[in-house]
Protein backbone atom coordinates (compact mmCIF):
# COMPACT_ATOMS: atom_id res chain seq x y z
CA UNK A 1 0.00 0.00 0.00
CA UNK A 2 1.14 3.46 -0.89
CA UNK A 3 0.84 6.15 1.55
CA UNK A 4 -0.56 9.62 1.44
CA UNK A 5 1.57 12.09 2.84
CA UNK A 6 0.20 14.22 4.49
CA UNK A 7 0.42 18.05 5.61
CA UNK A 8 2.10 18.36 8.83
CA UNK A 9 1.42 20.58 12.00
CA UNK A 10 4.07 22.22 14.28
CA UNK A 11 3.68 23.10 17.65
CA UNK A 12 6.05 24.87 19.78
CA UNK A 13 6.23 23.64 23.43
CA UNK A 14 9.40 23.64 26.03
CA UNK A 15 8.10 20.71 28.85
CA UNK A 16 6.55 17.50 27.32
CA UNK A 17 3.70 17.98 29.51
CA UNK A 18 1.40 19.63 30.15
CA UNK A 19 1.33 20.40 26.06
CA UNK A 20 0.04 23.78 24.76
CA UNK A 21 -2.43 23.86 21.58
CA UNK A 22 -0.48 25.42 18.97
CA UNK A 23 -1.35 25.30 15.75
CA UNK A 24 -2.91 21.93 14.95
CA UNK A 25 -6.89 22.35 14.09
CA UNK A 26 -8.72 21.05 16.03
CA UNK A 27 -11.40 18.41 15.02
CA UNK A 28 -14.79 19.32 13.62
CA UNK A 29 -17.38 19.05 16.21
CA UNK A 30 -19.48 16.05 16.97
CA UNK A 31 -22.87 14.70 17.61
CA UNK A 32 -20.89 11.83 19.45
CA UNK A 33 -19.81 14.51 21.93
CA UNK A 34 -21.87 17.60 21.83
CA UNK A 35 -21.46 18.79 25.77
CA UNK A 36 -17.44 18.19 25.28
CA UNK A 37 -16.76 20.45 22.76
CA UNK A 38 -13.58 19.60 20.65
CA UNK A 39 -12.20 16.75 21.11
CA UNK A 40 -9.28 16.45 23.28
CA UNK A 41 -5.71 15.55 21.88
CA UNK A 42 -3.54 17.44 24.09
CA UNK A 43 -2.62 13.58 25.24
CA UNK A 44 -1.32 12.58 21.80
CA UNK A 45 1.62 13.25 19.86
CA UNK A 46 1.89 16.98 18.76
CA UNK A 47 2.28 15.82 15.33
CA UNK A 48 -1.67 14.38 15.29
CA UNK A 49 -3.94 15.67 13.19
CA UNK A 50 -8.03 14.93 12.50
CA UNK A 51 -8.77 13.74 9.09
CA UNK A 52 -12.49 13.68 7.74
CA UNK A 53 -14.49 10.56 8.63
CA UNK A 54 -13.03 10.64 12.42
CA UNK A 55 -9.54 9.29 11.00
CA UNK A 56 -6.66 11.21 12.96
CA UNK A 57 -2.98 10.82 11.44
CA UNK A 58 0.25 10.43 13.25
CA UNK A 59 3.34 11.44 11.63
CA UNK A 60 1.40 12.05 8.69
CA UNK A 61 0.03 8.71 8.64
CA UNK A 62 -3.99 7.72 8.97
CA UNK A 63 -4.25 5.13 11.77
CA UNK A 64 -7.36 3.75 9.77
CA UNK A 65 -4.53 2.75 7.01
CA UNK A 66 -1.75 1.82 9.28
CA UNK A 67 -4.70 -0.64 10.61
CA UNK A 68 -4.67 -1.71 7.14
CA UNK A 69 -1.47 -2.45 6.69
CA UNK A 70 -0.14 -3.69 9.74
CA UNK A 71 -3.20 -5.35 11.47
CA UNK A 72 -4.52 -4.85 15.00
CA UNK A 73 -2.86 -4.74 17.61
CA UNK A 74 -0.30 -2.83 16.48
CA UNK A 75 1.72 0.04 18.28
CA UNK A 76 2.50 2.91 16.59
CA UNK A 77 5.33 5.25 17.81
CA UNK A 78 5.97 8.62 16.85
CA UNK A 79 9.60 9.13 15.91
CA UNK A 80 9.70 12.97 16.26
CA UNK A 81 7.71 12.82 19.27
CA UNK A 82 10.37 10.59 20.54
CA UNK A 83 13.37 13.18 19.57
CA UNK A 84 11.13 16.07 20.40
CA UNK A 85 10.96 15.42 23.82
CA UNK A 86 14.96 13.84 24.39
CA UNK A 87 15.23 17.55 22.92
CA UNK A 88 13.39 19.16 25.70
CA UNK A 89 15.31 17.37 28.46
CA UNK A 90 18.44 18.20 27.13
CA UNK A 91 17.31 21.96 27.08
CA UNK A 92 15.67 21.65 30.43
CA UNK A 93 19.12 19.84 31.87
CA UNK A 94 21.80 21.46 29.48
CA UNK A 95 24.67 20.88 32.53
CA UNK A 96 23.36 17.14 33.32
CA UNK A 97 23.43 14.21 31.76
CA UNK A 98 20.07 12.68 30.84
CA UNK A 99 19.82 8.78 30.69
CA UNK A 100 16.90 7.02 28.71
CA UNK A 101 14.95 4.34 30.96
CA UNK A 102 15.41 2.07 28.94
CA UNK A 103 12.95 -0.48 30.85
CA UNK A 104 10.12 2.04 29.55
CA UNK A 105 10.60 0.47 26.37
CA UNK A 106 13.20 -0.63 24.31
CA UNK A 107 14.00 -1.87 20.25
CA UNK A 108 16.90 -0.91 18.33
CA UNK A 109 15.40 1.93 16.37
CA UNK A 110 14.72 3.89 19.93
CA UNK A 111 17.94 2.82 21.08
CA UNK A 112 19.55 4.71 18.09
CA UNK A 113 17.14 7.56 18.28
CA UNK A 114 18.07 8.32 21.53
CA UNK A 115 22.02 7.64 20.82
CA UNK A 116 21.48 10.15 18.20
CA UNK A 117 19.48 12.63 20.37
CA UNK A 118 22.43 12.60 23.12
CA UNK A 119 20.97 11.02 25.73
CA UNK A 120 22.63 8.23 28.06
CA UNK A 121 21.21 5.16 28.60
CA UNK A 122 19.91 3.60 31.81
CA UNK A 123 19.82 -0.43 31.54
CA UNK A 124 18.46 -3.52 34.38
CA UNK A 125 19.87 -6.48 32.41
CA UNK A 126 22.10 -8.25 30.14
CA UNK A 127 19.51 -8.16 27.51
CA UNK A 128 18.78 -4.60 27.43
CA UNK A 129 22.41 -3.69 27.71
CA UNK A 130 23.55 -6.34 24.73
CA UNK A 131 20.83 -5.24 23.03
CA UNK A 132 21.78 -1.35 22.89
CA UNK A 133 25.41 -2.30 22.23
CA UNK A 134 24.85 -4.14 19.11
CA UNK A 135 23.06 -1.57 17.75
CA UNK A 136 26.08 0.86 18.35
CA UNK A 137 25.20 2.25 21.68
CA UNK A 138 28.21 4.09 23.23
CA UNK A 139 28.78 1.55 26.37
CA UNK A 140 30.16 4.31 28.30
CA UNK A 141 26.78 6.17 28.34
CA UNK A 142 24.80 3.49 29.77
CA UNK A 143 23.87 2.92 33.50
CA UNK A 144 23.35 -0.52 34.80
CA UNK A 145 20.63 -0.81 37.51
CA UNK A 146 19.02 -4.03 39.34
CA UNK A 147 18.31 -4.86 42.74
CA UNK A 148 19.57 -8.74 42.28
CA UNK A 149 21.78 -8.30 39.39
CA UNK A 150 22.72 -11.97 37.86
CA UNK A 151 26.44 -12.82 37.50
CA UNK A 152 25.63 -12.59 33.38
CA UNK A 153 24.56 -9.04 34.06
CA UNK A 154 27.68 -7.50 35.82
CA UNK A 155 30.04 -9.77 33.64
CA UNK A 156 28.17 -8.44 30.33
CA UNK A 157 28.81 -4.96 31.93
CA UNK A 158 32.26 -5.36 32.35
CA UNK A 159 33.05 -6.64 29.30
CA UNK A 160 31.27 -4.20 27.47
CA UNK A 161 32.65 -1.59 29.51
CA UNK A 162 29.27 0.00 30.97
CA UNK A 163 30.06 3.68 32.03
CA UNK A 164 28.38 3.17 35.68
CA UNK A 165 26.93 0.45 37.23
CA UNK A 166 24.35 1.26 40.53
CA UNK A 167 25.18 -0.51 43.84
CA UNK A 168 21.57 -1.55 45.20
CA UNK A 169 22.59 -3.83 48.22
CA UNK A 170 25.96 -4.12 50.25
CA UNK A 171 26.21 -7.90 48.82
CA UNK A 172 26.70 -6.66 45.92
CA UNK A 173 29.71 -4.74 46.36
CA UNK A 174 31.90 -7.58 47.01
CA UNK A 175 30.11 -9.88 43.84
CA UNK A 176 31.50 -7.37 41.60
CA UNK A 177 34.16 -6.27 43.17
CA UNK A 178 35.75 -9.85 42.33
CA UNK A 179 34.62 -9.72 38.94
CA UNK A 180 36.14 -6.10 37.85
CA UNK A 181 39.63 -7.41 35.92
CA UNK A 182 43.22 -6.90 37.71
CA UNK A 183 44.54 -3.41 36.94
CA UNK A 184 41.18 -1.83 36.03
CA UNK A 185 38.82 0.41 38.39
CA UNK A 186 34.70 -0.23 37.95
CA UNK A 187 32.45 3.89 38.48
CA UNK A 188 30.11 3.14 40.32
CA UNK A 189 27.16 5.08 42.33
CA UNK A 190 25.36 3.88 45.48
CA UNK A 191 21.50 3.64 45.34
CA UNK A 192 19.86 5.19 48.49
CA UNK A 193 16.75 5.02 49.64
CA UNK A 194 16.17 8.88 51.06
CA UNK A 195 12.97 7.60 53.07
CA UNK A 196 10.63 9.94 50.63
CA UNK A 197 6.73 8.55 49.62
CA UNK A 198 6.17 9.17 45.75
CA UNK A 199 4.41 8.06 43.16
CA UNK A 200 1.01 7.28 41.48
CA UNK A 201 0.55 3.99 43.09
CA UNK A 202 1.67 1.88 45.53
CA UNK A 203 3.85 -0.62 43.88
CA UNK A 204 5.75 1.87 41.86
CA UNK A 205 7.09 4.08 45.07
CA UNK A 206 10.64 2.92 45.70
CA UNK A 207 11.97 5.93 47.61
CA UNK A 208 10.63 4.07 51.01
CA UNK A 209 12.13 1.76 53.42
CA UNK A 210 9.22 -0.89 53.08
CA UNK A 211 10.29 -2.16 49.59
CA UNK A 212 13.42 -3.97 47.77
CA UNK A 213 15.34 -1.35 45.84
CA UNK A 214 18.24 0.51 47.14
CA UNK A 215 20.03 1.40 50.72
CA UNK A 216 18.64 2.92 53.38
CA UNK A 217 19.52 6.65 54.60
CA UNK A 218 17.44 6.04 57.67
CA UNK A 219 19.05 2.93 59.09
CA UNK A 220 22.89 3.95 58.31
CA UNK A 221 22.78 0.84 54.98
CA UNK A 222 24.16 3.64 52.74
CA UNK A 223 26.96 4.91 54.67
CA UNK A 224 28.03 1.28 55.69
CA UNK A 225 27.68 0.72 51.63
CA UNK A 226 29.92 3.94 51.05
CA UNK A 227 32.90 2.88 53.59
CA UNK A 228 32.49 -0.95 52.07
CA UNK A 229 32.74 0.59 48.78
CA UNK A 230 35.67 2.46 49.64
CA UNK A 231 37.33 0.15 50.76
CA UNK A 232 37.68 -1.52 47.39
CA UNK A 233 40.56 -0.83 45.18
CA UNK A 234 38.92 -1.69 41.83
CA UNK A 235 35.47 -0.10 42.80
CA UNK A 236 35.63 3.81 42.39
CA UNK A 237 32.56 5.41 43.93
CA UNK A 238 32.02 8.30 41.76
CA UNK A 239 28.26 9.72 42.99
CA UNK A 240 24.92 8.43 44.73
CA UNK A 241 21.82 7.73 43.25
CA UNK A 242 18.44 7.43 44.37
CA UNK A 243 15.16 6.96 42.26
CA UNK A 244 11.44 7.81 44.01
CA UNK A 245 9.03 5.77 42.42
CA UNK A 246 6.82 6.37 38.96
CA UNK A 247 4.12 8.70 37.61
CA UNK A 248 5.16 11.56 40.00
CA UNK A 249 3.41 14.23 39.32
CA UNK A 250 4.88 16.97 41.83
CA UNK A 251 8.44 18.31 42.14
CA UNK A 252 8.31 18.76 46.28
CA UNK A 253 9.73 15.54 46.25
CA UNK A 254 12.74 15.74 44.34
CA UNK A 255 13.28 18.45 46.45
CA UNK A 256 13.13 16.60 49.55
CA UNK A 257 15.65 13.76 47.59
CA UNK A 258 18.08 16.39 47.02
CA UNK A 259 18.29 18.08 50.51
CA UNK A 260 18.67 14.49 51.68
CA UNK A 261 21.41 13.21 49.05
CA UNK A 262 22.74 16.84 49.92
CA UNK A 263 23.12 16.19 53.43
CA UNK A 264 25.11 12.79 53.11
CA UNK A 265 27.36 14.15 50.78
CA UNK A 266 28.64 16.27 53.35
CA UNK A 267 28.82 13.41 55.82
CA UNK A 268 31.14 11.56 53.52
CA UNK A 269 32.99 14.91 53.23
CA UNK A 270 33.51 14.80 56.93
CA UNK A 271 33.92 11.31 57.26
CA UNK A 272 36.26 10.36 54.66
CA UNK A 273 37.55 13.61 53.04
CA UNK A 274 36.26 12.88 49.66
CA UNK A 275 33.84 14.64 47.30
CA UNK A 276 31.75 12.68 45.25
CA UNK A 277 31.05 14.60 41.71
CA UNK A 278 27.49 12.89 41.04
CA UNK A 279 24.19 12.96 41.99
CA UNK A 280 21.77 10.95 39.94
CA UNK A 281 17.79 11.91 40.86
CA UNK A 282 16.56 8.70 38.67
CA UNK A 283 13.27 9.45 36.84
CA UNK A 284 9.42 8.60 37.78
CA UNK A 285 8.44 11.80 35.83
CA UNK A 286 4.30 11.57 35.30
CA UNK A 287 2.96 12.05 32.34
CA UNK A 288 -1.12 12.46 31.77
CA UNK A 289 -3.14 9.47 30.41
CA UNK A 290 -6.00 11.57 30.24
CA UNK A 291 -6.82 14.99 29.30
CA UNK A 292 -7.01 17.27 32.28
CA UNK A 293 -4.47 15.16 34.69
CA UNK A 294 -1.85 16.13 36.00
CA UNK A 295 1.49 15.95 33.98
CA UNK A 296 5.07 16.85 35.85
CA UNK A 297 6.61 20.41 33.84
CA UNK A 298 10.00 19.21 33.14
CA UNK A 299 11.13 22.81 32.69
CA UNK A 300 10.23 23.78 35.84
CA UNK A 301 11.46 20.61 37.87
CA UNK A 302 14.73 21.50 36.56
CA UNK A 303 14.84 24.76 37.53
CA UNK A 304 14.07 24.35 40.93
CA UNK A 305 16.17 21.23 41.07
CA UNK A 306 19.12 23.02 40.27
CA UNK A 307 18.42 26.19 42.60
CA UNK A 308 17.60 23.46 45.62
CA UNK A 309 21.01 21.53 44.78
CA UNK A 310 23.23 25.35 44.43
CA UNK A 311 22.00 26.28 47.70
CA UNK A 312 22.37 23.14 49.36
CA UNK A 313 25.86 22.60 48.24
CA UNK A 314 26.79 26.46 49.20
CA UNK A 315 25.61 26.19 52.81
CA UNK A 316 27.38 22.85 53.01
CA UNK A 317 30.08 23.88 51.63
CA UNK A 318 30.70 21.25 48.94
CA UNK A 319 31.03 21.88 45.16
CA UNK A 320 28.10 21.44 42.90
CA UNK A 321 28.00 17.36 41.93
CA UNK A 322 27.11 16.80 38.13
CA UNK A 323 23.29 15.85 38.01
CA UNK A 324 21.83 13.02 36.30
CA UNK A 325 18.32 12.25 35.16
CA UNK A 326 16.31 8.88 33.83
CA UNK A 327 12.98 9.93 32.40
CA UNK A 328 11.47 6.66 30.43
CA UNK A 329 7.83 7.44 30.09
CA UNK A 330 8.11 10.84 29.87
CA UNK A 331 9.54 9.95 26.40
CA UNK A 332 8.38 6.92 25.23
CA UNK A 333 4.41 6.94 26.89
CA UNK A 334 3.32 9.98 25.17
CA UNK A 335 4.98 9.21 21.88
CA UNK A 336 2.77 5.77 21.20
CA UNK A 337 -0.39 4.82 20.29
CA UNK A 338 -2.17 1.76 20.60
CA UNK A 339 -4.96 0.87 17.79
CA UNK A 340 -7.30 -2.70 18.44
CA UNK A 341 -10.01 -3.63 16.78
CA UNK A 342 -13.48 -3.88 18.91
CA UNK A 343 -14.29 -8.39 18.72
CA UNK A 344 -17.82 -7.56 20.27
CA UNK A 345 -20.11 -5.66 22.41
CA UNK A 346 -21.81 -6.91 25.34
CA UNK A 347 -24.52 -5.31 27.30
CA UNK A 348 -24.91 -7.08 30.68
CA UNK A 349 -27.38 -5.45 32.65
CA UNK A 350 -26.05 -1.69 32.80
CA UNK A 351 -22.72 -2.19 31.95
CA UNK A 352 -21.48 -2.25 28.04
CA UNK A 353 -18.21 -4.63 27.76
CA UNK A 354 -16.55 -3.63 24.26
CA UNK A 355 -14.04 -5.98 23.67
CA UNK A 356 -10.97 -6.01 21.50
CA UNK A 357 -8.33 -7.99 20.20
CA UNK A 358 -5.43 -7.29 22.15
CA UNK A 359 -5.80 -6.94 25.88
CA UNK A 360 -3.60 -7.35 29.30
CA UNK A 361 -0.49 -9.79 27.09
CA UNK A 362 -0.13 -6.25 25.76
CA UNK A 363 -0.50 -4.16 28.46
CA UNK A 364 -0.95 -5.33 31.65
CA UNK A 365 -0.81 -2.04 33.34
CA UNK A 366 -4.62 -1.61 34.16
CA UNK A 367 -4.53 -4.82 35.97
CA UNK A 368 -1.42 -3.91 37.68
CA UNK A 369 -2.06 -0.57 38.61
CA UNK A 370 -5.84 0.15 37.93
CA UNK A 371 -4.34 2.82 35.27
CA UNK A 372 -7.20 4.62 33.06
CA UNK A 373 -6.87 5.39 29.71
CA UNK A 374 -8.84 7.35 26.61
CA UNK A 375 -9.60 5.48 24.28
CA UNK A 376 -10.87 6.96 20.70
CA UNK A 377 -13.16 5.68 18.14
CA UNK A 378 -11.27 6.29 14.98
CA UNK A 379 -12.18 5.87 11.38
CA UNK A 380 -16.08 6.26 11.62
CA UNK A 381 -18.29 8.94 12.06
CA UNK A 382 -20.50 8.24 14.74
CA UNK A 383 -23.82 10.28 14.85
CA UNK A 384 -25.09 8.63 18.26
CA UNK A 385 -24.97 10.23 21.78
CA UNK A 386 -21.51 8.68 24.05
CA UNK A 387 -22.60 6.26 26.78
CA UNK A 388 -19.89 4.67 29.65
CA UNK A 389 -18.79 1.54 28.63
CA UNK A 390 -15.79 -0.87 29.81
CA UNK A 391 -12.99 -2.07 27.31
CA UNK A 392 -12.03 -5.15 28.06
CA UNK A 393 -9.40 -7.93 26.37
CA UNK A 394 -9.79 -11.22 25.12
CA UNK A 395 -8.05 -13.07 27.70
CA UNK A 396 -9.18 -15.40 30.13
CA UNK A 397 -9.49 -13.04 33.06
CA UNK A 398 -11.94 -11.06 34.58
CA UNK A 399 -9.50 -8.71 35.69
CA UNK A 400 -8.28 -8.26 31.83
CA UNK A 401 -9.66 -4.49 31.69
CA UNK A 402 -8.34 -1.87 29.34
CA UNK A 403 -10.33 1.02 30.05
CA UNK A 404 -13.27 1.18 32.89
CA UNK A 405 -16.03 3.89 32.43
CA UNK A 406 -15.83 5.43 29.22
CA UNK A 407 -17.53 7.32 26.89
CA UNK A 408 -17.48 5.92 23.47
CA UNK A 409 -20.58 6.14 20.79
CA UNK A 410 -23.09 4.40 21.52
CA UNK A 411 -23.52 2.04 17.99
CA UNK A 412 -19.73 0.65 18.59
CA UNK A 413 -19.62 -2.42 16.84
CA UNK A 414 -17.68 -5.14 15.97
CA UNK A 415 -14.89 -4.46 13.28
CA UNK A 416 -14.79 -0.67 14.38
CA UNK A 417 -11.34 0.45 15.54
CA UNK A 418 -9.96 1.91 18.60
CA UNK A 419 -7.01 3.90 19.55
CA UNK A 420 -5.31 4.59 22.57
CA UNK A 421 -2.99 6.93 23.10
CA UNK A 422 0.32 7.13 25.72
CA UNK A 423 0.80 3.82 25.17
CA UNK A 424 4.44 3.80 24.25
CA UNK A 425 5.49 3.04 27.67
CA UNK A 426 5.56 -0.21 29.63
CA UNK A 427 2.94 -1.80 27.50
CA UNK A 428 4.96 -4.08 25.56
CA UNK A 429 8.08 -3.88 27.53
CA UNK A 430 5.98 -5.76 30.19
CA UNK A 431 3.95 -8.31 27.60
CA UNK A 432 3.61 -12.12 28.21
CA UNK A 433 2.63 -14.71 26.20
CA UNK A 434 -0.51 -15.13 28.01
CA UNK A 435 -3.12 -17.34 25.87
CA UNK A 436 -0.30 -17.71 23.12
CA UNK A 437 -1.66 -15.01 21.10
CA UNK A 438 1.81 -13.37 20.43
CA UNK A 439 2.84 -9.85 20.36
CA UNK A 440 2.19 -7.27 18.58
CA UNK A 441 4.28 -5.28 16.13
CA UNK A 442 5.97 -1.94 16.53
CA UNK A 443 5.35 0.52 13.71
CA UNK A 444 7.38 4.02 13.36
CA UNK A 445 6.01 6.50 11.61
CA UNK A 446 7.58 10.05 10.79
CA UNK A 447 6.85 12.61 7.83
CA UNK A 448 4.43 10.63 6.18
CA UNK A 449 6.42 7.11 6.08
CA UNK A 450 5.12 3.82 8.31
CA UNK A 451 7.92 1.20 8.96
CA UNK A 452 8.15 -1.57 11.04
CA UNK A 453 10.37 -1.96 13.77
CA UNK A 454 9.72 -4.71 15.49
CA UNK A 455 7.45 -7.58 13.73
CA UNK A 456 4.65 -9.27 15.01
CA UNK A 457 5.26 -12.30 17.12
CA UNK A 458 3.60 -15.21 15.35
CA UNK A 459 2.24 -18.63 16.56
CA UNK A 460 5.56 -20.11 14.49
CA UNK A 461 7.73 -18.39 17.13
CA UNK A 462 5.78 -19.75 20.07
CA UNK A 463 5.92 -22.95 18.58
CA UNK A 464 9.96 -22.73 17.84
CA UNK A 465 10.87 -22.07 21.68
CA UNK A 466 8.54 -25.53 22.63
CA UNK A 467 11.27 -28.22 21.64
CA UNK A 468 10.38 -31.60 23.65
CA UNK A 469 7.63 -33.58 24.66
Amino acid sequence: MTHTTLPRTTRTTTPPAPRTTGTRPSPAPSAATPDQGPDPLDIWPASTVPLPGEDLAIGGVPLTELAERFGTPAYVLDEDEVRRRCRTYLRAFPDADVYYAAKAFLCRAMAHWVAEEGLGLDVCSAGELELAVTTGFPPERIVLHGNAKSPADLQAALRLGVGRIVIDSTSEIARLAAAVPAGSRQKVLIRVVPGIAAGGHAKIRTGTDDQKFGLSLADGSAQHAITRVLGQPRLELVGLHCHLGSQITAVKPYLSAVRRLVGLLARVHEQHGITLPELDLGGGHGVAYRPGEPALDITGLAAKIRAELAGGCAAAGLPVPRLAVEPGRAIAGPSGVVLYRVLSVKRTGVHTFVAVDGGMSDNPRPALYGVRYAPRLVGRHSTVATEPVTVVGRHCEAGDILASDVQLPGDIRPGDLVAVPVAGAYHLSMASGYNLVGRPPVVAVTSGHARLLVRRESLADIQERDIGL
